[in-house]
């Protein structure tokens, strides 16, 4: 018993560590504006008491309803998406707070915070914050991943995507290099000067694709009776959405196309017969 004991709390470590590095790989949180388990947008304030807990313990959380940031926009593999989840108990609330990555995969996963209040509203809050202090032992700390920065979608033309790839390829081979002889504290200096402005120069690439990106893509939506217009920095009228009974989807007017929501992101879906097509949209209400 004491061996299996034993076996049980270093595999909880482990468990514990990885988890902690997977979390730390994320920029973002985006907490959703409703949950499952209630009928209303922010329903006792649940969901903005979450993005303030998310704060509290070091994460920067954005209400998925909310204007993103650029790199977000171009990356949503940078955040994680939050839930709670509510699990049965006869006389008591239990909830507990989960994170997962842009492919759907479970992060992480908090104790279960419990009450005993009669009162949702009470109960609900007692609870919700209780599973959140489970955060006070990770110690978030962002630390910038390169597997997931790398799926950032660049526009910003062939010789750009050759060019940036060109100079990843070369911090690469630089960090090779450096983990040869990063034992010898002089070589291993050496190789940190090399690979520094290499990454300036890749940084200064992504701002410039970027930037070029977020100018040309934006799309201001106007409201109008029955649905919204779509604008460019023109301001040029790119579409009309004509509303319909789903929420966050729309019909294009004059094509067979619609405009729905999925996981925070607006996309173009169209049908000419032929073949359907899928097109991300940066839409700003």
């Amino acid at each position: 018993m004491k061996k299996l004991l034993i076996i049980c709390l270093i595999l909880g470590s482990i468990s514990s560590t990885i988890a902690q590095k997977n979390i730390n790989d994320y920029k973002y949180v985006i907490v959703p504006y409703k949950y499952d388990f209630v009928n209303e947008k922010d329903k006792y304030q649940l969901n903005s008491l979450s993005q303030f807990l998310f704060n509290k313990y070091g994460f920067e959380a954005i209400m998925e309803d909310a204007d993103f940031p650029e790199d977000l926009i171009r990356n949503r593999c940078l955040a994680l998406r939050s839930d709670v989840i509510k699990e049965s108990g006869m006389f008591t609330t239990k909830l507990k707070v989960q994170l997962k990555d842009c492919n759907g995969d479970v992060i992480y996963t908090t104790k279960v915070g419990a009450s005993r209040e009669k009162q949702y509203k009470v109960a609900y809050n007692i609870a919700i914050r209780e599973a959140f202090m489970d955060f006070e032992t990770v110690n978030y700390k962002y630390q910038p991943n390169e597997a997931i920065l790398a799926k950032a979608i660049v526009d910003s033309g062939e010789d750009s995507k050759e060019e940036l790839q060109k100079l990843k390829e070369e911090i690469n081979t630089l960090k090779q290099k450096q983990a040869e002889v990063k034992e010898i504290p002089e070589k291993k200096a050496a190789a940190e000067e090399k690979i520094e402005p290499k990454m300036k120069a890749v940084k200064e690439v992504n701002q410039v694709a970027k930037k070029e990106a977020s100018e040309i893509n934006i799309l201001y939506a106007q409201k109008i009776e029955n649905g919204y217009q779509l604008v460019d920095k023109t301001p040029k009228v790119v579409m009309i959405m004509l509303e319909t009974n789903l929420e966050n989807v729309f019909l294009v007017k004059n094509e067979n196309a619609i405009v729905y929501k999925e996981d925070s992101f607006w996309y173009l879906s169209k049908n000419d017969g032929k073949q359907a097509t899928v097109k991300t949209l940066n839409i700003k209400f």
